[in-house]
């Protein structure tokens, strides 16, 4: 049975033992998930959790399950404790650039030892983002990596992992706690890492204010990064942008003409508010 057959038929499974037609959410736990294999002769991965990340970021869930959600919903799985997750019903449950955003050049700060062995993963992302300072430019703050991959555990959701994570400071000096989801390769962005995310800042930095972002590469050497909020206990999409690095002798005059007009309009516009 192929990876893809063995997740989602032990999801599957587990699916059909706890739901109910109109129901919107329910929990099961980790261990829920050998018994499931025990029984039909999966052979399960060294890493439980790797279950769970694959339909999260990188495979559909099975069509029975998928079919049972609402007009306008999706079903997730967000954790729910130590050891437990929760199926739940979202608006989105992955966030997908957009493909008729303007793109921005921005004069690539890259080391090149950086660029030469970077693979275009996770990491390379998190890195290419950090030296060509994308959080400040896309924020309009000035950020500083605090922690990579920083574990810790949230009540009511057990241990999470934040990608990299910023603290920042804008000109009235009001400061922020900015995690940042990254994805490269195939996977993609997904809403239950934010959500996971806005529960540790506010549990572990409640005295700043929470930003929490998702970048992802695109084509080329195109960055997408989204700011995301929560609006009516959903995860919403508060701005998104979309980045180019190039070597400084591709902006050209005419782009630097074009982007001021930009910056004026924008900064007019902040003035009559």
């Amino acid at each position: 049975m192929s990876k893809l057959g063995r997740y989602a038929s032990l999801v599957l499974e587990i699916f059909r033992s706890h739901y109910s037609a109109g129901g919107n959410s329910f929990e099961f736990k980790r261990a829920e998930l050998e018994a499931v294999a025990k029984n039909k002769s999966i052979t399960l991965p060294k890493n439980l959790g790797d279950i769970i990340y694959n339909l999260r970021y990188r495979q559909q869930l099975p069509q029975e399950i998928t079919k049972t959600a609402p007009r306008g919903k999706e079903w997730i799985i967000e954790p729910a404790g130590i050891g437990k997750y929760r199926f739940a019903l979202h608006t989105i449950s992955r966030i997908v650039p957009g493909s008729n955003l303007i793109v921005t050049k921005i004069p690539d700060a890259t080391p090149e030892i950086i660029s030469a062995n970077a693979k275009g993963d996770e990491q390379a992302l998190l890195a290419i983002v950090r030296y060509n300072r994308l959080v400040d430019i896309f924020l309009g703050i000035t950020a500083f990596s605090l922690q990579n991959h920083l574990r810790t555990t949230v009540k009511g959701m057990g241990q999470i992992e934040i990608d990299e994570l910023y603290v920042g400071v804008d000109t009235y000096g009001a400061q922020y706690v900015v995690p940042v989801q990254a994805k490269g390769g195939t996977d993609q962005l997904g809403i239950i890492q934010t959500k996971q995310d806005i529960a540790c800042c506010r549990e572990k930095f409640p005295d700043l204010i929470c930003r929490p972002l998702s970048a992802q590469f695109m084509d080329g050497k195109r960055i997408a990064m989204f700011e995301l909020t929560v609006q009516d206990d959903q995860i919403r999409v508060l701005q998104e942008r979309h980045y180019s690095l190039v070597p400084d002798d591709d902006v050209s005059s005419k782009d630097k003409i074009e982007y001021a007009k930009l910056a004026r309009r924008t900064l007019s516009a902040h003035k009559k508010k």
